[in-house]
């Protein structure tokens, strides 16, 4: 069993002060058989009233209006995980795994989870991707699963920022390079075209001092899970060629990454934004503490410090009213 706990700081500065805020985030980790979330806090500056809701995949969701003027939007959200060892996998399905799927998928409500998606189009890109990875409906479902994770890990460079959040997979494709949401649509499309319902998977990954990730460590991560027959549902990575498992904490699942943004909302107000992000996550054999005043990086101190403060006084806004998106 390993606890985690997770500091996940968002800022949003503008260019001149905003009217108005209104915002969705998903930053509460799930709770399942194998992960328990024992505690999760979410704070906003400016303050503000926080409702609730859990959407249509179970996911928790926090949203709120910031109506007044104010020139940066700060979000900390702080959890407290418990997590499980998962079941081991075998090393591979009965040669009538195909049929058990087919069977399974008709007796279920994997309709969403095998269709395109708005991340996960079957372009010419892709279908050339899976005639050079030889994927196919071959051996059984978990052992092309477990093959094609690797296969992508292979193929794509990790290279940070070189794309967008809405970027579709067939820039990441074409040039072999992309960031873990990438490898993530990319695996989902192809375990579609071959009728293995497939979803992404939005948390956090743990890098401990033996672990040599190509993911971020201080960014959020996502991976896959794949519904197999007798299984349920599995989770592959293939940023680090990896089974999910305990260092792997789950937030959000959805179709793709347009389902499960950690933050999602618009402001209005003629201006530009800024976007910082910051993420730790720390392990521990027993339950710890929350307490942002140990191990936290000077910008996060900062920015939590400042977050307290009263905001500074405000310029007039322009006359002109532009709502616009930000995430």
């Amino acid at each position: 069993m390993n606890f985690y706990s997770i500091r996940h700081l968002t800022r949003f500065r503008y260019t001149r002060p905003v009217s108005e805020s209104i915002m969705e985030v998903r930053m509460h980790p799930r709770t399942d058989a194998a992960q328990h979330c024992l505690s999760f806090s979410l704070a906003v500056s400016p303050r503000c009233r926080v409702f609730s809701y859990r959407d249509q995949y179970g996911n928790d969701v926090q949203h709120f209006d910031i109506p007044g003027e104010h020139a940066q939007l700060v979000i900390l959200a702080e959890s407290l995980i418990e997590q499980h060892p998962a079941e081991p996998l075998p090393s591979a399905l009965p040669s009538s795994a195909w049929d058990d799927l087919a069977e399974l998928i008709e007796g279920g409500d994997y309709g969403e989870m095998l269709l395109p998606s708005q991340f996960t189009h079957p372009s010419g890109a892709l279908k050339q991707l899976a005639a050079e990875l030889r994927i196919s409906r071959r051996d059984d479902p978990l052992t092309l699963a477990r093959e094609l994770n690797h296969a992508l890990y292979q193929y794509f460079e990790y290279v940070p920022r070189s794309t967008r959040v809405d970027s579709p997979i067939d820039e990441a494709i074409l040039s072999r390079k992309g960031v873990c949401q990438d490898f993530a649509h990319t695996m989902i499309a192809l375990l579609r075209l071959q009728g293995i319902p497939a979803r992404y998977v939005s948390g956090y990954l743990y890098r401990g001092s033996g672990d040599h990730d190509r993911s971020t460590p201080d960014a959020t991560h996502a991976w896959v899970e794949a519904q197999l027959p007798g299984l349920d549902w599995v989770g592959f990575d293939p940023t680090n060629d990896l089974l999910a498992g305990a260092r792997h904490i789950r937030t959000a699942i959805g179709r793709d990454y347009s389902d499960v943004p950690p933050t999602h909302g618009i402001f209005r107000g003629n201006a530009e934004s800024e976007l910082y992000v910051a993420v730790q996550v720390e392990a521990s054999s027993s339950a710890p503490v929350l307490d942002r005043r140990q191990h936290v990086p000077d910008d996060w101190t900062v920015l939590v410090e400042r977050a307290r403060e009263a905001p500074p006084r405000p310029t007039p806004l322009a006359s002109a009213q532009i709502v616009q998106q930000q995430q």
